[in-house]
Formats: structure tokens, C-alpha cells, sequence
């Protein structure tokens, strides 16, 4: 089987939102491949990995999901709806890629068996996507459509153009950083940085996105910033990723940029003691300015969030602040308050529900459950109890689960006392709690099915089955017979 080395340039940080994805070397066959996930239990003795196949109705919906998100990244470059359609229409082996490549991304989750959101999905692929632009520029959509194979055609010579000089600038920076000096050295800041964790192909990646780099000065900006982060109780294993997410953090000032925006949200209610893990989560948040800070925090209080609340958003939920305030946060408030959610609780515990798309994500959910029946009252209150439900994929989260909850013999109202059913996986959580319980013949409500720990599990039904067996418990036969003429008399 004839197979193309293909090498994955490393994404740009991006400073609206995005995390940064590391360089990968993929070999792909020619023809459309299958994505595969890690399993817990494959993991061989010697350190080596097997692989068992994703379920054909998750890959399904990934590769759905990547097709929204390259249509969308299509769009945001100029192109019409129907021209993007097409192009993704026409991409079959880029979007077989990009599940790869998330599947890559989020090797972890598929270990314990938990479904990706559409928000993760779009964060792992959004990256990659930019990178794949800055780097291909004008020849996107060729690259795009031609993918594995570069198209063959060569580019005709243009006279230099500013992007040229850019281009130019950016290859210089690349080089220098390789360069090898009269001792035979490389630069001191390449050694250190070396010796501190990142990989030369990372440096010169943060090089390339941002020239400016290869000119701080070791002992002037880098060490400084890296004792900084230290101090801050940044494990120095975790600088590497920092720094080659935000490289210009280095250019900026610790005691005139870092320090006062720093105290600046830490007066808006972030939790000091929090600072490693917010700097880890999304360290360009330290590089926004003050402007843009403002406007983000003005509107929550705008909402009626106060400063503890605001402070607990942010030190879960960093990245929020990158969300545009016109075309992010304030329509989708409008949304959800034409639903009559309250907007305010709802970003207090889902800050991420905001940077969904409302067309592509929140009006399909709303819409999967008022056509099985629900009213809107019913997903304004499931909503409410479980702010991530919108977060999660439609096909390949919502559909499977319901089409087995339909199965399960509950009555619908089950859903909305607990929608937290949805965050739960099917086949390692879901599936074998329910066919354990209908074994024992005994009933639990659907929160108690899912939510306890396993011990909590296993001792509620021992409780259940002893009361069922003594005949001590009425109220519990009462309630199970009034469950009953709910599932129409279905003895389980």
C-alpha cells in the first residue's frame, strides 16, 4: 500500500482563543484511512501501544464535526457558503486528517472512554487549521482539495509583495536560531531553552510565528520570565508548553506588563493562589491588553455577575476572555435569554457554552429536544441544571444516548431532573450500570444509576435488593409501583 510522509507543520498560537498543537509526523495511506483510539486496557508491558477501532458511529459524527469546523474556517477566509460546502465536499482525505489529528490531540479522553464536546473538537482543530493557512497562505483551498499530494502546478513568480518581505523575515528568524556560531555552538538562548525541555523544531516554530523572538536577550527577558513563571508554582516541566504556546511573553515587561495584570484581575475576584494553573490553562491571558480585559469584565458585570463570581469564571475558564464581546458573548446571552435562561448562572457554570456557535451548535440542541417533546420549559430547566449539555456533540453524543435512553424505560421527565446523563459515556458508564442494575431486578432513579462513585454504587444496590427482598421498605414499594404505571408496568 503506497503510503505519502506527510509532515504537520506546527500550529501558530493564536491570541483570539486558541491553544497550540504540537508538531506531529504522520504517515498516511493513500486511500481514506481508519482512526483508531487508545484503550486502557491495550496498553502492552513493554511500554508499546495497541489500538482497538473508534465505533463507526463516533468516527461518523467526528468526521461530521471536522466538516462543520473546516466549512466554517472557510467561510471566516471570504468564501460563500456554497463554495466552502464544496471544497469540503471534495476534501474527503484532509477530513479523514483532521479526525486523525484529533484523535491525536486527544489521545487521553479516549482512554476512559468519554465522548469529545463540539468545543473541544473545534479547539483541537481551529489551531491546526490557522497553521495549515499561515503556512500555505493563497493555496489553501489547493492544498485542501489536492491533500495528501501538494498540487502540481508551481506558483508563478510575483514581484515582492509585502507578504514577501514577511515571509522573508520569518525564514531569517527560523535560521538563525540553527545557527552555529565560530566555537561550533548554537546560541545560548537555543541551549537553554534546549536544556529547559523544548525541541528545536518548537523553537523554531515560535521563531517563525514570531521573529521577534530570536533577538531577546537570555539573561535580559527568557531566564527572567521563566523564574517568574516558577515563582508563580509553574512546574518547570510545564514551562516548555507555555512558552512555546505564548512566545511573547518574553517581550513583554514582568514589572510593567505581567505584574499589574496580574493584580488587575486579581481585584476583579481571580484567585491569586490560582495563578499556575490559569498561566497553564491559557497563558496569553497575561498578554491582552487592558482594553480588551475591560470590555470582557464590564460585560459580565453587565449580566450581574459580581467580582467572586467573575473571579471563579475566570480562574476555571481563562480563555473566556478571548471571546469576542459582540460577536461571542452578547448574542449568545441574547439566546439563552430569549429562552429565559439566567444568563448570568448559565456562564457562571458553563463559561464555555459561550464561545459555541449559535446556528451551528445551540439551535440544533434546542431543536433535537423540542422535537422529541420536551417543551421549552423542559430545556430551559435542563439548561439550568446542566449548564454543559450544549456543549456536547448532537450526532455523536446526544443522538446515541438518547436512542438508548428511549430503551431504558424511563419516563422523559427523567431527562430533565437529570440531564447530566449526557456527560456521561455510554458504553463504560451507562450501558453496563443499567443492564447490572435490570439483572438484579431492582430499580434505581437515573441519577443514582450514574452519579455515585462505584462503592456509593454497589452499596445503594445491595440496599435496594435487601429492601426488596425483606419487603421492609413500602415507601419504596409505592414508589416503585407509581414508577411502574410510568413504564407502563414493566417489571425490570
Amino acid at each position: 500500500m503506497k503510503t505519502f510522509s506527510i509532515h504537520c507543520a506546527k500550529p501558530s498560537f493564536l491570541p483570539r482563543r486558541f491553544p497550540s498543537i504540537t508538531r506531529t509526523n504522520l504517515s498516511l495511506p493513500q486511500q481514506v484511512f481508519i482512526c483508531r483510539a487508545k484503550s486502557a486496557s491495550e496498553s502492552r508491558a513493554d511500554g508499546s501501544i495497541s489500538y482497538r477501532t473508534v465505533p463507526s458511529t463516533l468516527l461518523i459524527a467526528e468526521k461530521e464535526e471536522a466538516k462543520a469546523v473546516l466549512t466554517l474556517f472557510l467561510k471566516k477566509q471570504g468564501l460563500s457558503n456554497a463554495a466552502a460546502t464544496r471544497i469540503v465536499n471534495k476534501s474527503e482525505l484532509f477530513i479523514d486528517h483532521l479526525v486523525l489529528r484529533l484523535h491525536s490531540v486527544h489521545k487521553s479522553r479516549y482512554l476512559v472512554g468519554r465522548e469529545l464536546t463540539t468545543l473541544e473538537i473545534r479547539d483541537a482543530l481551529i489551531p491546526y487549521l490557522e497553521s495549515f493557512l499561515e503556512e500555505h497562505g493563497d493555496a489553501l483551498v489547493t492544498m485542501v482539495e489536492n491533500f495528501p499530494d501538494p498540487p502540481g502546478k508551481e506558483r508563478p513568480i510575483n514581484p515582492a509583495s509585502p507578504s514577501d518581505s514577511a515571509n522573508s523575515i520569518k525564514l531569517k528568524a527560523m535560521a538563525r536560531v540553527s545557527e552555529i556560531n565560530p566555537g561550533g555552538q548554537l546560541p545560548p538562548r537555543v541551549i537553554y531553552l534546549l536544556d529547559l525541555g523544548l525541541e528545536m523544531d518548537q523553537i523554531k516554530g515560535m521563531s517563525r510565528r514570531f521573529p521577534a523572538f530570536v533577538h531577546y536577550s537570555l539573561e535580559g527577558k527568557i531566564k527572567p520570565l521563566v523564574d517568574f513563571l516558577l515563582d508563580q508554582g509553574i512546574p518547570k516541566s510545564a514551562i516548555p508548553t507555555i512558552l512555546n504556546k505564548r512566545p511573547q511573553l518574553c517581550g513583554m515587561s514582568i514589572s510593567e506588563n505581567l505584574i499589574p495584570t496580574m493584580t488587575y484581575l486579581e481585584n476583579l475576584g481571580l484567585d491569586k493562589s490560582q495563578w499556575a494553573k490559569v498561566i497553564q490553562r491559557f497563558p496569553a491571558l497575561l498578554t491582552y491588553s487592558r482594553p480588551k480585559l475591560k470590555a470582557s469584565i464590564d460585560f459580565f458585570k453587565e449580566l450581574g455577575l459580581d467580582a467572586e463570581s467573575i473571579g471563579k469564571i475566570l480562574t476555571r475558564c481563562p480563555h473566556i476572555i478571548s471571546y469576542s464581546v459582540d460577536e461571542n458573548l452578547r448574542p449568545t446571552a441574547e439566546y439563552f435569554q430569549s429562552m429565559g435562561v439566567d444568563v448570568a448562572v448559565l456562564l457562571h457554570r458553563s463559561p464555555q457554552t459561550f464561545g459555541l456557535s449559535i446556528e451551528a451548535n445551540l439551535k440544533p440542541v434546542t431543536e433535537f429536544f423540542l422535537e422529541r417533546g420536551y417543551s421549552l420549559g423542559d430545556v430551559r430547566t435542563m439548561i439550568s441544571r446542566y449548564g454543559a449539555l450544549y456543549t456536547f456533540s448532537l450526532r455523536g453524543n446526544l443522538m446515541p444516548k438518547w436512542d438508548f435512553f428511549i430503551t431504558m424505560y424511563y419516563p422523559q421527565s427523567e431527562i430533565v431532573k437529570f440531564p447530566q446523563y449526557f456527560g456521561y459515556s455510554l458504553e463504560e458508564r451507562i450501558k453496563p450500570r443499567y443492564f447490572h442494575v435490570r439483572k438484579c431486578g431492582v430499580r434505581l432513579l437515573l441519577n443514582q444509576l450514574l452519579s455515585l462513585s462505584d462503592s456509593q454504587f454497589e452499596e445503594a444496590l445491595e440496599k435496594k435488593i435487601k429492601r426488596r427482598v425483606d419487603g421492609q421498605d413500602a415507601s419504596s414499594e409505592t414508589d416503585d409501583d407509581h414508577l411502574d404505571s410510568k413504564m407502563g408496568g414493566l417489571k425490570i
